[in-house]
């Protein structure tokens, strides 16, 4: 049995974190859109320039990743949050993404037994974030944990614009 560790990145995790990130992004989006719309999104979160990276270099994003293998295999991401319907104390998780070949390991759930606990010691009342419409399986795991559908987001793709939900915990 293959252990997994969970820590907070550093920037020398910069190329490894981005490049599953990526991957993770491309299998479970990247099919509904044009290579010009690919293109300008995977330009603007991803590659040296990209947002994650900032992100990594952000002392106001709080992360964690699990590796095993020695490899990244999933990590999530608390951002200050941004969308309006956030309160100003309230949390926003940023991202949760494990990678393909690593679901059904209970990564996720570390991962947001994580999130909830650090939105909880910063006295969060709440923890918001979005998701995409069509990503059932995501939607299911966080209505699990009983974030409910408050509103919602609209996600440009290069010239697409996707709908996510907005989702939200009472803490």
């Amino acid at each position: 049995m293959t252990t997994i560790t969970y820590d907070a990145p550093t920037l020398h995790d910069a190329d490894a974190l981005d490049a599953m990130a990526q991957e993770t992004w491309l299998k479970t989006f990247g099919d509904g859109y044009t290579p010009a719309d690919l293109e300008a999104y995977l330009t603007q979160a991803y590659g040296p320039a990209g947002r994650l990276r900032a992100h990594l270099a952000d002392p106001d994003v709080t992360w964690r990743v699990a590796r095993a293998e020695g490899q990244i295999v999933g990590y999530a991401k608390l951002v200050p949050p941004w969308l309006e319907e956030a309160g100003p104390q309230d949390a926003q998780l940023g991202q949760l993404y494990i990678a393909y070949d690593w679901h059904g390991r209970g990564i996720a759930q570390a991962l947001m037994d994580w999130s909830l606990a650090t939105a909880r010691a910063r006295n969060a009342p709440a923890l918001l974030l979005t998701v995409f419409e069509e990503n059932a399986r995501a939607i299911a795991f966080y209505a699990k944990y009983g974030f409910v559908h408050i509103g919602d987001y609209a996600f440009p793709v290069g010239s697409k614009i996707d709908r996510d939900l907005i989702m939200k915990l009472d803490l």
